[in-house]
């Protein structure tokens, strides 16, 4: 996950020559096809989890968090998983940071994703927000980015096809891959570069390794991503446990890193805060189902102003009285009503010459 550009590429990205850009059309190889039509449920269940790694430089120091949750969801009744990162750290001792939240299918289309990075420069700041979503066969990209005070808004659109990764959903490519750890051949998706324009992504098995995580030289599987721009290719060279979590991350060429520091222990099930808020469908129900009930309630007490007659006369009363003990008050209060019921009701009247009147 990157901070957004400035006018010339920023420390640490690579640019090993030209790649396919996006001149010209861009479509996905046929195996990336067969990839994608391959995955069954089973493996994305088991890319359910959350994993949090620390951001550090070339000398070790720690400069933010690397954080990625994926987690089941439903997005306009189809169901999907959530990914959620979020990437913090620092360019130059710039700070910058990345979070995309996507809805993704099982066969790794984005349905919605949301995407926002910056980059704290002395004296300005730049900032990306894009938002993605696929609608009638088109995937549509509104992208505002600014740079200081000056806004520049751009929305595009481009047909929708097999093999289009975005941020989010390269995230949760990358961990599907690293627990198959099997990826003889590499594989060359459609994704979209900082201008949002179409270009080429290849993922390219680095096979089995000894890495040291924690104090321990562990094995981890490697994948390499290369993303082909216009103004050169940018690799990430990532790392996972043999149970598909994190190792390391970084790109080629940049002095920051994420990496795991603790020693690899047996995978606990985690427990993720719901942040409904910030799912879009839950927040969404939520309102409507709120909308919904406040009418509900609203026209049962227009039919029955009974009910706010009854409830002021007992505040009165309770005001007046004061007493102590409030349920005991309450009980003696609405007491007074039962006789009023009608007599099949399993409520005892009281007994007969009884009166309970608070005045």
């Amino acid at each position: 996950m990157d901070p957004p550009r400035d006018d010339a590429t920023p420390a640490g990205a690579s640019t090993e020559g030209k790649g396919p850009g996006h001149v010209g059309e861009v479509n996905a190889s046929d195996d990336v096809i067969a990839f994608l039509s391959d995955i069954e449920p089973t493996e994305l269940q088991r890319c359910v989890f959350s994993e949090s790694l620390v951001t550090v430089s070339e000398a070790g120091r720690h400069l933010g968090r690397f954080r990625v949750s994926v987690e089941l969801a439903h997005l306009g009744g189809r169901a999907c998983v959530m990914l959620r990162a979020q990437s913090e750290g620092a360019i130059d001792d710039a700070p910058c940071g990345t979070t995309v939240t996507a809805f993704i299918t099982t066969d790794l289309q984005v349905l919605e994703e949301e995407l926002h990075q910056y980059v704290q420069l002395e004296g300005r700041r730049l900032d990306r927000r894009c938002h993605v979503v696929q609608r009638e066969g088109r995937v549509m990209i509104n992208q505002v980015t600014t740079v200081g005070e000056d806004v520049t808004e751009e929305s595009v659109s481009h047909p929708t096809s097999g093999g289009l990764v975005t941020e989010g959903s390269s995230l949760l490519l990358l961990r599907l891959i690293a627990l198959r750890r099997n990826l003889p051949e590499p594989l060359t998706f459609v994704s979209l570069d900082q201008g949002s324009h179409l270009v080429h992504v290849t993922f390219r098995e680095l096979g089995l390794q000894q890495l040291e995580v924690g104090g321990h030289l562990v094995e981890v599987f490697g994948v390499e991503k290369t993303l082909h721009g216009a103004d050169g290719a940018s690799t990430w060279r990532n790392y996972f446990l043999l149970d598909g979590r994190l190792a390391s991350r970084q790109q080629v060429g940049s002095p920051v890193a994420m990496r795991r520091m603790q020693a690899p222990s047996p995978r606990q099930p985690e427990i993720v805060p719901l942040l409904w808020e910030e799912d879009m469908e839950m927040r969404s129900n939520f309102l409507g189902r709120k909308a919904e009930l406040k009418a509900d309630h609203a026209s049962y007490l227009r039919r029955h102003p009974e009910i706010r007659a009854l409830m002021s006369d007992f505040l009165q009363f309770l005001l007046l009285r004061k007493p102590d003990d409030v349920y005991q008050f309450a009980k003696e209060y609405f007491l007074s009503f039962v006789s009023r019921r009608p007599p099949e009701t399993s409520l005892k009247a009281p007994p007969p010459g009884t009166s309970i009147n608070p005045l």
